[in-house]
């Protein structure tokens, strides 16, 4: 059996208000977690359901060397992500098999659409800086390519474009395999670098034995007679603790802040913002979207699309030590369906959000950068300067593009801001200019206190 689940069979919401609520269920210890303790006052308690959750994300003896929980990654102390700055952590029975893509956040996960490929929301589109000329896939969708299956996306093109409106979308993961928080939870379990257990049969054992007595209180003792059912509701307890547990959405960065007009930004902050607005410069809120929607709620700083960037390969993860080794994303190595079959879906990774991107330590799917100021610095020199982001050859050769193969390099946006430069034009933003940017991404970080920070309030 696999751990991509047989989906529930009630709403999520519909059991969260059946009388489980009034359950009791022994806490483990856990980490403090910080993001929830400093602003957020939201104390309605977690149901029983996201109680077992969270005891389940908190526990190392689900792991296959009993050394490893879902907080091993995604620390609770550092908004759900890695606190250290390893490209990739460290799993697998001793801790010592490396994994392949960076660690995300699970912080704001809650409102990840399902995996789709169609038009953009309007809603989302509607909240863009300015509307975006999608780049992605768009060359290889246009080219003579036979994309077989039932799955048919095409070209990935909006403005200034008949063509169909149709975009890779939403999903879990960096290349949107599964659905589903419940899943997401899950599929690390069996993950030989991260929980290692050695297959679905294990963490049902595991589950029976550490937490049958709450599993049968909950969902009924015939529930731990099924395989599939049991770890189901595992995956659905661990899903319903990170949407009840409010540190997972805090909303409270000095931006919300500012948003809900608590605050002021400082003069670097704003620039910053505008730059980041700014089609023509940053034009960052053209993906991670930026201000509130229509009906009052804040912006998550994705678009939950897909984009092929063209990040610098990173020596300091060991699976590209086989120059033969290649993360295409939707294409692989971790994603096998018809969307993965599709060449112009390759190298296309999700837009993460960039809510508390300040607290990261590594970025891009595969970690190559540490700060920033490199990160930005990528965007706007890529094109115009690409000596100081990618290595050369023996022969002095700048190696653009050195992670992605030869034939799904024509996916890379090369259309929109700041990415449509050409080589020894100016860049989009000049170092004072990322400097205020990095000043913006700042604001972006929960857990602001106006005291401590001695901002000015607006009223």
């Amino acid at each position: 059996m696999s751990l991509n689940t047989k989906h529930r069979f009630l709403p999520l919401i519909a059991l969260a208000g059946l009388s489980l609520a009034g359950a009791t269920i022994g806490l483990a210890s856990e980490p403090t977690a910080k993001a929830a303790a400093d602003t957020y006052d939201d104390t309605a308690p977690l149901s029983a359901v996201a109680q077992l959750g969270q005891k389940l994300f908190h526990d190392p003896s689900l792991s296959g060397g009993g050394q490893m929980s879902c907080a091993t990654c995604h620390d609770p102390n550092n908004h759900y992500a890695p606190a250290n700055d390893r490209a990739v952590q460290l799993g697998g029975p001793h801790l010592d098999q490396p994994g392949i893509r960076a660690v995300p956040s699970l912080a704001y996960k809650m409102s990840t659409p399902s995996f789709s490929v169609g038009a953009e929301s309007a809603a989302d589109e509607a909240a863009e800086a300015a509307p975006m000329t999608e780049a992605s896939g768009v060359a290889l969708a246009s080219a003579a390519t036979t994309v077989t299956g039932p799955l048919t996306a095409q070209a990935v093109v909006k403005a200034g474009s008949n063509a169909p409106d149709l975009v890779p979308q939403g999903g879990m993961f960096w290349d949107g395999r599964v659905d589903s928080l419940e899943e997401q939870a899950l599929q690390p379990m069996i993950s030989p670098f991260e929980m290692a257990n050695a297959d679905a049969a294990a963490v049902y054992a595991k589950l029976r034995q550490g937490y049958g007595k709450d599993i049968g209180a909950l969902f009924g003792n015939n529930v731990l007679n099924d395989q599939d059912m049991t770890i189901a509701e595992a995956g659905f307890a661990l899903a319903r603790y990170q949407i009840e547990e409010p540190s997972f959405h805090p909303y409270s960065s000095k931006y919300d802040y500012y948003l809900r007009g608590k605050a002021m930004l400082s003069d670097a902050e704003m620039r910053g913002l505008k730059l980041f607005d700014d089609p023509n410069k940053g034009n960052c809120a053209s993906c991670h979207l930026d201000k509130m929607t229509d009906d009052g709620r804040m912006p998550n700083f994705t678009d939950f699309e897909f984009e092929a960037l063209g990040a610098p390969r990173n020596p300091d993860i060991p699976a590209n030590a086989d120059p033969h080794y290649y993360d295409t994303g939707i294409c692989g190595p971790l994603r096998h369906d018809a969307y993965s079959a599709q060449p112009q879906n390759c190298g296309l990774f999700k837009t993460p959000t960039l809510r508390n991107v300040a607290t990261r330590r590594v970025f891009f799917h595969n970690g190559v950068y540490h700060s920033l100021e490199d990160v930005t610095r990528f965007y706007v020199k890529r094109d115009t300067n690409p000596a100081e982001i990618y290595p050369k050859d023996t022969n002095g050769k700048v190696l653009k593009y050195n992670d992605m193969p030869e034939q799904y390099q024509a996916n890379i946006d090369v259309i929109d801001a700041p990415m449509n430069r050409k080589l020894g034009d100016a860049p989009a933003l000049n170092d004072t200019e990322i400097a205020d940017v990095v000043a913006f991404l700042k604001t972006l970080t929960d857990g602001y206190d106006p005291a401590k920070d001695g901002a000015k309030a607006a009223n």
